[in-house]
């Protein structure tokens, strides 16, 4: 019988009470396991990184997260932050470094959120730092004093596009997904191709050039990920695209 997939999910700095703890949801490891029907593998982010290729070379798939941390403007040409804006230049850091490799030797990405604008980023593309003030562009972001369930509920519908993967998933041109983000894609990154546009005509998901499995999205599909048939099928792509990959390096 063959073994799980195993599957990296890079951290978050976070300071607990006067310390610095490394750290992901729990609802995205829940959805590797039960969703992708993989072994998660929690991989710490340190500054200065760790060597990426120590991990690569044992992982089957990559799933970049979602965070409370903005990626630093400097990155994008973004221009200057603001005060309160949260950043993690560790995470900023090492993904910039780990993700490249990971494309270079096909290893399986899905990017969620934060990691959706991270491998935006990396591919030369841009964010609009504050969604909400860019004229045209509605509000994305969550109620914080919602509960959970309807922070992430639906908040609006998705423009498939035709022929994508998220289509073939879906079995449909349209889908209700959640939003809870305050920054989006300006300019998309060289290759990319978009997979759905939210109502005011943001890119909310897309995949990679070539044959390897990148999908990048800005809603959060492992949320509840068992009980919403769109979110269980991204996640089971996902997963299948490990075992394939798993596959072919042991062949």
């Amino acid at each position: 019988m063959a073994s799980l997939p195993l599957v990296g999910l890079p951290t978050d700095r976070k300071p607990i009470g006067s310390h610095p703890f490394l750290v992901v949801g729990e609802k995205y490891v829940r959805a590797v396991v039960d969703g992708a029907q993989a072994m998660p593998l929690v991989l710490p982010l340190l500054q200065p990184p760790l060597p990426a290729q120590a991990w690569l070379q044992q992982l089957d798939g990559l799933l970049l997260t979602g965070a409370t941390s903005n990626i630093e403007p400097h990155h994008y040409d973004g221009g200057p932050s603001w005060a309160g804006n949260p950043h993690d230049p560790a995470r900023d850091a090492n993904v910039f470094g780990l993700l490249p490799q990971a494309l270079a030797m096909g290893v399986p990405v899905l990017a969620i959120c934060r990691g959706f604008q991270e491998v935006n980023v990396a591919f030369g593309g841009s964010l609009h730092p504050r969604v909400h003030e860019v004229p045209g562009l509605a509000d994305h972001r969550e109620d914080p004093d919602s509960p959970l369930d309807v922070q992430y509920g639906p908040a609006h519908a998705l423009a498939l596009s035709p022929g994508g993967l998220l289509a073939g998933i879906a079995g449909a041109g349209t889908v209700q997904v959640n939003s809870v983000h305050g920054q989006g894609v300006s300019r998309l990154g060289t290759g990319l191709q978009v997979e759905a546009r939210a109502p005011d005509g943001l890119v909310e998901a897309f995949r990679g050039p070539g044959p390897g499995f990148l999908l990048g999205v800005q809603f959060h599909p492992e949320w509840r990920v068992l009980e919403n048939p769109f979110h269980l099928g991204i996640f089971k792509a996902f997963g299948e695209a490990c075992r394939r990959y798993q596959k072919q390096k042991q062949s």
